[in-house]
């Protein structure tokens, strides 16, 4: 006799990638619910990609109006007011989190505001009562790390930066990833100064080396420092209200705010995973397999609790993926081999497929074409800041298998280059490519 349950799906933690698998199960005929103690939206929604990119076209206006100049304008009285940018961002936020939540209804998922813990293979807790679940989906994502130091108290971290009542004149910044590099831009300026200080010798580890290379070089000429190989030891408040920051070479730097962008922790703490017999690795994420199921057959995961690929994208893939797969009878896997991503630093930057490095390693013989330039917008502004593309080429089959860029609108061009590497297509047909004249992306079909 089979047995019957409250949901054919219960899904934990609103945000992309859970929305997305909910909606399709639902879609697909599934009784579901999804449970959220916050926002509906999650991380990219809410506190992340989204809320990010707004604050950086605003502080992109620093140097627009500097620039205005040369093209004529004339702007007096230019001043930033923090309150404004910010409050308006957080209703963006908020008008955004609507619309996910009017998706889930219209889709005939039932919300769940509270938070809701796994209690067995088919059960979850949400307060005192337990409901039954064919299956259950953990896409509860991420948070911050921040290390435990002395004084660790005393730093934000990206989640805070959204809602700071004024902004520091001076702060540190503890990273070298894209956190850390995409707030250094901003908040370098809206006017602050600006410290990275990182353990190690080099930023953005995993992009290509020629590409954060000229990245790190135009951030110090903006006038942001960076301290690498100095691990931040303490962190001390004085009696005024500034922050002492300790690192492990002996030195320290003064500032008025000490932010945090040192990695980020799958939310699995206090979910009940252990009862249901959940697997999860030393960093505490869920263990799946290729379909995101986990060590317990019922309960599957996706996005940033796996640690597979902490990208909003991957997550809605994955979430589609398990809800065509396990209710739609479309069997489907997620391909991780091709996927670009980007950071929304200070000029920005992007890539996709393999590195140089990783070119060389992997297949011996390559080729690489890159285009050095000033855009023509820079040109005339009298801004001596050069983008960088770069294709990497397989020499044995003339196949692309890599595009890194830096510049104006990198991410914007970089898509296009993703479909290029996805669908394998050579370097010569780039080159039979009519370039659209005067642009930027006119470079990807003119590399000799």
């Amino acid at each position: 006799m089979s047995m019957t349950y409250d949901y054919d799906l219960f899904v934990i933690g609103a945000g992309s990638g859970g929305v997305r698998a909910a909606r399709v199960a639902a879609g697909h005929g599934g009784k579901v619910a999804i449970a959220e103690e916050h926002k509906i939206g999650g991380t990219c929604v809410i506190r992340g990609c989204v809320p990010k990119k707004l604050l950086v076209y605003g502080a992109h206006f620093a140097e627009d109006v500097e620039d205005a100049k040369r093209f004529g304008w004339h702007i007096q009285g230019a001043k930033f007011d923090w309150p404004i940018l910010r409050d308006n961002v957080l209703a963006e936020v908020d008008r955004l989190s609507g619309l996910y939540t009017q998706t889930l209804q219209n889709h005939g998922v039932e919300l769940v505001r509270e938070r809701a813990v796994v209690a067995g293979p088919n059960s979850v807790r949400i307060g005192a009562r337990e409901v039954s679940a064919r299956f259950i989906l953990i896409a509860t994502g991420a948070r911050p790390h921040v290390p435990d130091i002395p004084g660790h108290e005393h730093g934000i971290t990206s989640n805070e930066a959204f809602h700071l009542e004024k902004l520091p004149e001076r702060i540190v910044i503890s990273g070298g990833g894209y956190i850390a590099n995409e707030f250094a831009g901003i908040f370098n300026q809206f006017g602050a100064k600006v410290t990275v200080v990182n353990r190690s010798d080099q930023i953005l580890r995993g992009y290509d080396e020629q590409i954060r290379d000229r990245l790190l070089q135009i951030s110090m000429t903006k006038g942001i420092q960076f301290r690498f190989n100095s691990p931040i030891h303490k962190a001390e408040k004085q009696a005024g209200g500034a922050l002492t920051i300790h690192m492990g070479n002996a030195t320290t730097v003064e500032c008025d705010a000490l932010m945090f962008a040192t990695g980020r922790l799958p939310n699995t703490k206090d979910l009940g995973l252990a009862s249901a017999g959940v697997e999860l690795d030393p960093k505490g994420a869920v263990r799946v397999d290729d379909d995101s199921r986990s060590s317990c057959p019922s309960i599957y995961a996706i996005g940033d609790v796996t640690n597979r690929v902490q990208l909003t994208p991957v997550a809605i893939r994955e979430g589609q993926a398990f809800a065509d797969t396990v209710f739609g009878n479309k069997p489907t896997r997620v391909d991780y081999s091709c996927i670009p991503s980007a950071v929304f630093s200070h000029p920005p930057l992007a890539g996709v497929g393999m590195t140089e490095a990783q070119a060389r390693n992997a297949l011996g013989a390559v080729r690489i074409y890159t285009a050095d330039f000033r855009p023509m917008k820079h040109v005339l502004a009298n801004r001596n800041e050069r983008a960088l593309y770069k294709i990497v080429v397989d020499e044995t089959t003339d196949r692309i298998v890599g595009g890194h860029m830096i510049g104006p609108d990198a991410p914007e061009i970089l898509q296009i280059l993703a479909v290029a590497v996805k669908a394998r297509l050579r370097k010569a047909q780039l080159d039979e490519c009519i370039a659209l004249h005067p642009t930027m992306a006119e470079e990807l079909v003119l590399m000799k």
